[in-house]
């Protein structure tokens, strides 16, 4: 379960980035900080079973591919090779990087 917090946590990601650029109006904005939220509270779910520096790199490589696909295909961002070989380089990574990684029970730090 703690990955498809990930994958939620990704999947809105790419809905706050395309706000951050693209929101003129206060409903977008209001729509783009909620959709930050979201994102950040399924980042902590995930970190109660995951290690926080895994979930965040997953978290990170996975929204920045997807949003430079997005930017390809939906936006009309300046399409190059070497651009899609360095995401494919980030996407080898981030499956390496669940591959390697065990859920885990969350140990509470507090003196214990």
């Amino acid at each position: 379960m703690a990955w498809l917090y990930v994958l939620f946590a990704t999947i809105v990601e790419i809905f706050w980035v395309i706000g951050l650029r693209y929101s003129t109006t206060v409903w977008e904005w209001l729509g783009t900080i909620i959709m930050i939220v979201f994102s950040f509270f399924f980042i902590i779910k995930a970190c109660e079973k995951l290690p926080a520096g895994t979930v965040y790199a997953v978290f990170t490589g996975s929204g920045a591919a997807a949003i430079v696909f997005i930017d390809f295909i939906l936006f009309g961002a300046d399409f190059s090779i070497f651009k899609v070989i360095f995401i494919g380089l980030i996407i080898v990574g981030v499956i390496g990087i669940k591959m390697t990684t065990e859920d885990t029970p969350s140990t509470e730090q507090g003196g214990k």
